[in-house]
Parts: structure tokens; sequence; C-alpha cells
């Protein structure tokens, strides 16, 4: 996790940026139950999505090539959070990969994706990195109504996105 735990906020905004805590695991196991997309998910109990939102907290703590941050309401509810994975790179130099980014459905389009990514490109800055990456899946909303080029991002005409599956 980034050593900086100092939050962030606009004046004009309701929302708080901070790192997680273990504390944030059934808040975010909530934040992915209610974005609905993910078919293990929303097929587990629950206590399962905690258990593995917990796990992969544990983990992200652990490590400073990892930060997690959340977006919480005055009322300190979270309801947002992005997930950015710091790599060294010999071509390029330090880079991050923000693996995810979900807001819960109920505050979409008040402002905190774009709070997210600002406070991972400070970051990113503190840790000299020379960019910050991520994919979004063309069906998503997000990426139907240019979230991401509207903040900023280039799309990449030039790359193709591969993934391999492991067996269990």
């Amino acid at each position: 996790m980034s050593s900086s735990s100092s939050s962030s906020s606009s004046s004009s905004s309701p929302f708080t940026i901070r790192a997680a805590t273990i504390d944030d695991a059934a808040a975010l196991a909530a934040i992915l139950r209610d974005v609905g997309w993910f078919q293990p998910i929303n097929a587990e109990p629950e206590q399962d999505t905690i258990a593995r939102a917990a796990k992969s907290l544990a983990v992200c703590l652990a490590s400073s090539d990892n930060t997690l941050l959340v977006a919480e309401t005055l009322q300190a509810a979270v309801v947002g959070y992005l997930f950015v994975h710091w790599l060294p790179n010999i071509l390029l130099g330090a880079e991050g990969y923000i693996s995810e980014l979900f807001i819960k459905e109920a505050q979409r389009g008040q402002g905190l994706g774009h709070l997210l990514l600002e406070a991972a490109m400070q970051q990113a800055r503190e840790r000299g990195c020379t960019r910050l990456m991520l994919f979004n899946r063309k069906e998503r909303a997000s990426y139907q109504r240019r979230f991401y080029q509207k903040q900023g991002w280039v799309e990449r005409d030039d790359t193709a996105c591969f993934m391999y599956f492991l067996d269990e």
C-alpha cells in the first residue's frame, strides 16, 4: 500500500478519497455485488464475497506495489474504489496499472471516478511513473460515454489485449 495515508477531497465535493484499510472489506464486497457484472461474485454467498475482498486487501496492504483507494461519503460510507498496481518497466521506467475502478450505481455521475483517477495520478507522479494504464470493455457504459477520454486518457489503437486463463 502506498505510504501516503492522507485523504483528499475537493472543497466542492461531498466525497473523500483515502487509502483503504482491512476494515473496508465488507464495503468493497458490497460495491462488487452492487455492480453485478461478475458471475462468480453474483453466484456466491455475501460472506464469500467479503472473504474474497478481505484476502485481496490483506495482500494489497502488505506490499507497496499496490494501492487501493476508496471514495467515501461525508457519513463515512464507502461507495467506490480504485485498485492500482505499481510496475517497474525497463523501457519506460515505473508505471501504474489500474485494474479496478468501481462506483456504486447510486453514486455514479457525481464525479467519484474523476476524484479516484486524480488521486491515482497524484500518487503516480509522486512515484516517478511515466504513465498509467487501464483496460475498459467496449460494451461498458463508461466506455460508450467516453468517460476516460473526457478525463484526458488516450485509447490505443495499436494494441491487442490478450488473456490466458489458468486452471485453479
